[in-house]
């Protein structure tokens, strides 16, 4: 197999997690890839026609992309470790789908500083992103802090990367005030190899 990969795509960066810890590193391919909506660069095109990464070229069929249906696949030919069976999937999925709606946000807010003349640039476009990084910031902090003391899955792991693509790319907004569960959280897992090994390098 062969991963169209970026080091700083927070979104790479899960399916980097998921490799890690099913042991499927070995069977794939790291290809380097980076681009923006405006200038596409060497994105793989002809594997995602969004233009995005990760894409994941398959021994035994086309190229599947989104990084939710890159870890799922994954962790099925691993056995399902990452994604519980039963109703905890949905637990897990919900935390994943935040995680990832997180990182949308702030890399759209990434965007407008960098891909946007200063004139042109929206203020309250950016706020109105970081409104939704905060909401979710919160509900993490009130709705879901005894799913992540729990065992390490995909619902974890999405938020962790989301959390520390916070620190990269957003660290005067200072996520942990305010969420001193979830600064818990981070804590207790930023050591976790799979994590030491994917962390991306500094801004």
């Amino acid at each position: 197999m062969r991963l169209f990969h970026s080091h700083t795509s927070p979104f790479v960066r899960k399916v980097m997690i998921v490799l890690h810890e099913t042991g499927l590193l070995p069977q794939v391919e790291l290809t380097s890839a980076a681009g923006t909506p405006l200038e596409p660069g060497t994105m793989p095109l002809a594997q995602n026609p969004l233009g995005k990464v990760p894409a994941l070229e398959r021994d035994d069929g086309p190229a599947i992309y989104d990084s939710r249906v890159i870890c799922r696949y994954l962790d099925h030919l691993a056995g399902g470790r990452m994604y519980p069976a039963g109703p905890a999937l949905w637990d897990v999925l919900t935390l994943e789908a935040t995680a990832d709606g997180i990182m949308d946000a702030a890399v759209l807010m990434v965007y407008e500083g960098k891909l946007r003349p200063e004139d042109k640039r929206v203020p309250e476009w950016v706020e109105g992103q970081w409104a939704k990084v905060a909401r979710s910031l919160d509900a993490l902090e009130t709705r879901w802090i005894a799913h992540l003391a729990g065992p390490f899955d995909m619902g974890q792991a999405a938020v962790a990367c989301a959390l520390e693509y916070l620190d990269l790319r957003h660290a005067d907004r200072d996520w942990r005030a305010g969420h001193p569960g979830l600064a818990a959280f981070h804590a207790r897992v930023a050591g976790r190899p799979s994590l030491t090994a994917t962390q991306p390098p500094a801004a």
